[in-house]
């Protein structure tokens, strides 16, 4: 025997409001076993009962409607799984990310440091560099630096040459002005070591630079503390002089934030 239910108790079986019901009709998602012509109203079957509650976890889960859909029309269990656990790892990404940022507020709100506190005044000599530059969003440079170092590493390399110092990076005033700028990710060269310019890598000469410097050890998500009490120092002290903050990573949680300074 055919079985049809009517919206209301549908609704009342799967826990979805009539409204995303209806919603869930309109984009395609979840369309009525029967729809009356002359009124329109909506009748489903009971087989749709558990697709219903599947979507409602779904949604728990805040996958996107499409993403859901894929899952819903997957032709097998694997794509179906793969869809699935695909998600749950961008779920995981944002626990994690979240995970950070609650841990950063904690340390915002009981002061703790996460620079070293100590400022070292210091001349940067000319610097030959192997090195990447292009114009990056703000958001976008994590995604951006790391591809860029592997390239230049990829290079050197494959020429037999050994870094001479740390990766570091220059950062326009603009990328943090405007949420996007010149952001050039650099490794540090001998100057007679043969290195060819190739593609986007370019061998140039870092200028000379006079620098306020502070360590930044832990998170990368808390940097803009370090950036914080450095440019207090720096104002406070009028030394600040326009250019590219530069920064040199000598461990993989490490950073040297160095300010430009007059002095």
């Amino acid at each position: 025997m055919r079985i049809r239910l009517a919206i209301g108790d549908f609704s009342r079986m799967t826990h979805l409001s009539v409204k995303a019901l209806r919603h869930y009709h309109d984009v395609g998602l979840l369309e009525p076993a029967e729809v009356e012509p002359d009124s329109g109203y909506r009748r489903y079957s009971s087989e749709q009962v558990p697709v219903a509650q599947a979507i409602r976890r779904f949604r728990d889960l805040e996958m996107p409607l499409d993403d859901i859909r894929q899952v819903l029309q997957a032709p097998d269990e694997a794509t179906r799984n793969e869809a699935i656990l695909t998600h749950l790892a961008r779920m995981q990404e944002q626990l994690e990310r979240t995970q950070l940022t609650v841990a950063s507020l904690q340390a915002l709100l009981s002061a703790a440091p996460h620079g070293s506190g100590d400022v070292e005044l210091r001349s940067v000599p000319a610097t030959t560099v192997l090195a990447i530059a292009e114009l990056v969003g703000f958001d976008d440079c994590t995604a951006w630096l790391e591809p860029a170092y592997a390239e230049l590493h990829a290079l050197l390399e494959s020429a037999g040459v050994e870094p001479d110092a740390p990766d570091g990076a220059l950062y326009a005033e603009a990328f943090f002005q405007e949420e996007a700028g010149e952001v050039t990710a650099f490794v540090p060269i001998h100057p007679d070591a043969g290195v060819q310019s190739a593609g986007r890598a370019v061998v140039r000469e870092l200028p000379a630079m006079r620098v306020a410097v502070m360590l930044h050890e832990g998170s990368f998500d808390e940097l803009d503390q370090t950036y914080g009490r450095l440019g207090t120092w720096v104002t406070q002290h009028s030394i600040g002089a326009e250019g590219p903050i530069r920064e040199h990573y000598p461990e993989d949680d490490q950073a040297e934030v160095c300010w430009p300074v007059t002095r």
